[in-house]
């Protein structure tokens, strides 16, 4: 067989693993999750992984990756993560929960309901300051009273997003908020809300310190079940496996040169102009990645090799006397970006290994 470079090898036990440990964690609190799969592109097989570790839902941001996940046979409850409305039409035929923060965009999700005579199941997002999307609270009552007059549109859930945009931290404030608010909710409409959904891989500190959870009964994770890390620090959770995804690429040129360019400087390939710290002679090496294949920011070496640069097509290492031969692989470790980036590159090959023996093993494990 083959060897294809560049390739990102995953893990699924590993992942499988994860979600079931936090499945576990945070089931013990009367708190599901949605396995968020947006990072991975819609991996069938990893949303699968996900799903024997416990999670309760799969959410992603793009119906075209629910779409790819329904027609390998996934069987869940989905979620789409980010409602526009040009795609009314596609979210009621493939997605069985949407998240919202728009009237126009909820009337429409209701008029394609109508025409499909199907009930659609909508989240309303509210805004606790992290800026990215949501109703503001002091809109959300008119909001609500707007949307209980559309037919065929059913509101099941709240939730909020909180450090991503803002980088806004759950605590016991915002959290207490929105418990408040679901409250509020059920008492002024007389409806009954099956999900409050809190946030995502950053609320594990305070999922893990609080005596008050209140209401919220959902998380929604990607990092964490992926990468076995919560998301304010980016500190690896203990009994995780933090190296599911390995970046594996080749080696094409390695050779002595000076560290510092010569000649007449301008702008670089990028429009900025590059400095150098003026190490002498040094061992250089060059890898068969660049940044349109990946976010070069997300790429942790296994081997402590130093990231000097990068072009479209190139990656420039110091070696520091490691041997790196010409057609040598060099492994890297990815951060969420680095993971985001690989899973979308069509330049690189995704490779699933490990003992599916393990995953079989893990379903029925007690942790």
């Amino acid at each position: 067989m083959p060897v294809i470079l560049p390739r990102i090898e995953i893990t699924l036990s590993q992942i499988q693993h994860n979600a079931r440990i936090l499945s576990e964690r945070y089931g013990k609190q009367g708190i599901s999750l949605m396995g968020v799969s947006k990072a991975t592109l819609g991996d069938p097989e990893i949303a699968k992984a996900m799903i024997q570790g416990g999670v309760k839902f799969i959410a992603d941001s793009r119906i075209e990756n629910i779409k790819r996940m329904k027609n390998a046979g996934i069987s869940t409850r989905f979620v789409l993560l980010r409602t526009a409305l040009s795609q009314a039409e596609s979210v009621i035929k493939h997605v069985d929960i949407s998240l919202n923060t728009e009237l126009a965009t909820v009337r429409e999700l209701s008029y394609y309901a109508r025409m499909y005579n199907t009930v659609h199941q909508i989240i309303i997002m509210i805004e606790l300051g992290d800026l990215r999307e949501g109703v503001l609270p002091g809109d959300l009552f008119p909001f609500i009273q707007e949307v209980l007059t559309l037919p065929k549109i059913k509101i099941i859930g709240i939730g909020c997003n909180l450090a991503c945009f803002g980088g806004i931290k759950p605590d016991n404030y915002n959290m207490g908020k929105l418990s408040h608010l679901a409250d509020a909710i059920e008492q002024r409409f007389q409806i009954t809300l099956e999900i409050v959904s809190g946030g995502n891989s950053a609320n594990y500190e305070w999922a893990e310190s609080t005596q008050a959870l209140g209401r919220i009964n959902n998380l929604r994770l990607g990092e964490s079940i992926l990468l076995g890390c919560e998301t304010i620090q980016r500190k690896a959770i203990p009994g995780l496996h933090t190296s599911a995804f390995t970046l594996i690429t080749e080696v094409i040129e390695s050779k002595i040169k000076p560290s510092v360019p010569f000649g007449e400087m301008g702008q670089d390939a990028f429009g900025t102009i590059p400095t150098f710290q003026d190490r002498g002679l040094h061992h250089r090496v060059i890898i068969a990645l660049g940044r349109q294949d990946i976010l070069v920011s997300g790429l942790i070496s296994q081997n402590n090799l130093e990231i000097l640069g990068s072009s479209s097509d190139h990656i420039i290492l110091d070696s520091h006397n490691h041997d790196c031969k010409i057609g040598s692989e060099v492994k890297f470790d990815l951060d969420y970006g680095g993971l985001l980036s690989a899973m979308t590159s069509p330049f690189i090959a995704k490779q699933v290994i490990g003992d599916r023996a393990a995953m079989r093993r893990d379903r029925h494990r007690v942790f």
